[in-house]
């Protein structure tokens, strides 16, 4: 299909959707600025999205429809894996003899129209439709998602439990374990948990045995939910599944063990990491989802922005010194040195890692896994790397002593080192290294910058606005300095000069069908400490965390708290949400 742009001038004319001199002023502006003219007319409010659509619509001769109260079957609705539907806004919503229909917003993506035609063996009718209907239907996936799992979830349950005998999971035999996992009802259930999971985002599934059932979880959001409980008698036989699948010894019911295994579902690749730990009543299993599409973060993605960005881009043009990432855990620390090492990963550095767990694979990048069992500690393999020839070092944390030796050791002999520490703040870092036994000439000569951070839920795209009251403020400004979150915020263009904090917008969650709660997905609120030659003078003289925090926010540095301010005034998150997290 080729569009024809005189022939969708004439009609954007003709519809009265803009006026002949509009037009052509809008043509010679995207001419000048050499943009899409299209994308212009959009942007600028002249014509809205929709209208566009539904020109390019009539003039290429494709019907339009609305799917938003069409109950499309799931066997159609398959038919389009929920992950390529999602990236490429195509969904397939009626089947005949003549083809499939498919849902789209762009009908002239005719890569996407012979994907789906060659995945389906069918032809491929494209019918233009708007964003609220792509929307909706995503949201059909999720809910035909959730009865499907419900309803095998529960039918192989019954037929487990109506299967099983009255024996405990202890006197089960090994070779009655590995058939019992590889039972179509076990089997079944499994799939569908993981399926289930992935779809809704959750990073940890968890899967706890009782007394009389077994109670399954989903951490979304950093936010565990229940999910699903299920008869006693399914316990064994999942447990034994997930054993099969992480290459785990099935007959081990006394001491915690450790795996992991991959899974692809509706296109998606995740590496799961399994964690079996006994209990009272059996064995509890945690597993940690680790999507590998997910990599290709960048900073700003991640919440970095302004001087912090800049700070941490300036970091990683050195060839030495530490870049030095703290939080508790479960704080995005790993997935910020990811990325950093994925700006840092060019095919002219060798790039040398130890960590414990390796919880993303990266190409070109030489990992290894920590084993304390057998002598490969974080001191054992630092020792080993730095004869590698490595240009830059990840050590996944500082735990001690030995560690955090080796790894200034290594900054001060010509190698980039990046790692992380337990701190709760980016200033709490240099007295933390002190008690291991680090000296502070060492530790000024080699730190660069040092990012402390936590994560916090996204606001989905529907939410409600508010102000605060004078009361709110005056408690806002107790906690934190108000005029400097202001300058900010108009340094970045986010408000602008002639703008007051009574007349600032906050926001609030708004639960929706495409969001229970109004949150989705986390993003990152930092501090961004650089070692300047001022908080080194303080450092040497052996000043407190909080001396050398007052100073690195007199040089520019936001704290956590006035970023989260930052990111709840942009509608990113809630002031709810940043004080539930850092109050935690």
């Amino acid at each position: 299909m080729w569009l024809d742009e005189a022939q969708l001038k004439k009609f954007l004319i003709d519809a009265g959707l803009i006026t002949k001199k509009d037009l052509a002023d809008f043509a010679e502006e995207a001419e000048k600025g050499k943009q899409s003219l299209n994308d212009l007319l959009v942007s600028s409010g002249k014509i809205s999205e929709e209208d566009l659509r539904r020109a390019k619509a009539y003039v290429l001769g494709i019907p339009f429809v609305d799917i938003r109260k069409i109950k499309i079957d799931r066997d159609i609705l398959y038919l389009i894996p929920e992950p390529v539907a999602r990236k490429h806004n195509i969904i397939a919503f009626s089947k005949s003899d003549h083809g499939l229909e498919v849902a789209m917003l762009d009908p002239e993506d005719l890569e996407s129209i012979d994907f789906i035609k060659k995945s389906v063996g069918l032809k491929i009718l494209p019918r233009l439709t708007d964003v609220d209907s792509i929307k909706s239907a995503l949201i059909q996936y999720q809910k035909s998602l959730k009865a499907e799992f419900g309803d095998i979830v529960q039918e192989e349950a019954l037929k487990l439990q109506s299967s099983s005998s009255e024996a405990s999971g202890d006197e089960v035999s090994a070779g009655d374990l590995k058939k019992m996992a590889e039972d179509l009802p076990v089997v079944r259930i499994v799939d569908s948990l993981l399926s289930h999971a992935i779809s809704q985002g959750a990073s940890d599934i968890h899967i706890e045995g009782y007394e009389n059932e077994v109670v399954v979880r989903y951490r979304i959001d950093g936010i565990l939910h229940d999910t699903m409980v299920l008869p006693k008698s399914a316990g064994p036989g999942i447990i034994a599944r997930i054993k099969v699948l992480s290459n785990l010894r099935l007959d081990e019911k006394r001491l915690p063990q450790d795996g992991r295994f991959k899974t692809e579902m509706n296109g998606q690749k995740v590496s799961l990491r399994v964690s079996i730990l006994p209990t009272y009543y059996g064995e509890k299993i945690v597993m940690r989802l680790l999507p590998e599409n997910d990599r290709g973060l960048t900073l700003e993605e991640s919440g970095f922005h302004g001087e912090g960005l800049e700070r941490i881009q300036e970091a990683t043009k050195q060839s030495t010194g530490m870049i030095l990432v703290t939080g508790p855990t479960g704080s995005g620390k790993s997935t910020t040195l990811y990325t950093v090492l994925e700006i840092l990963n060019t095919p002219d550095v060798n790039i040398s890692t130890i960590e414990d767990p390796i919880e993303y694979q990266m190409p070109r990048v030489n990992q290894t896994q920590v084993k304390p069992d057998i002598g490969l500690t974080f001191g054992a393999g630092l020792r080993s790397l730095v004869r590698q020839d490595p240009d830059i070092i990840m050590v996944g944390e500082i735990r001690d002593k030995e560690t955090a030796g080796l790894a200034i050791n290594a900054a001060l002999t010509g190698h980039l080192v990046l790692s992380t520490l337990h701190t709760n703040s980016a200033a709490g870092t240099i007295p933390r290294l002190l008690d291991m036994g680090a000296e502070p000439f060492l530790l000024v000569s080699t730190i660069n910058v040092i990012v402390a951070q936590r994560l916090v839920r996204r606001l989905d795209k529907s939410k409600d606005k508010a102000t605060l009251s004078a009361t709110e403020l005056k408690k806002l400004g107790e906690m934190v300095d108000l005029d400097k979150v202001m300058a900010v915020l108009r340094e970045e263009k986010i408000v602008t000069d002639k703008t007051e904090w009574k007349d600032v917008p906050f926001y609030k969650p708004k639960p929706g069908e495409d969001s229970e709660d109004g949150y989705r997905g986390r993003i990152g609120i930092h501090e961004v400490m650089k070692m300047s030659s001022t908080i080194k003078e303080l450092v040497m003289k052996g000043e407190t965390a909080e001396q050398i925090e007052t100073q690195a926010k007199k040089e520019g540095m936001l704290t956590m708290l006035e970023d989260g301010i930052f990111k709840a005034v942009q509608g990113v998150t809630t002031l709810e949400e940043v004080l539930r997290v850092i109050t935690e």
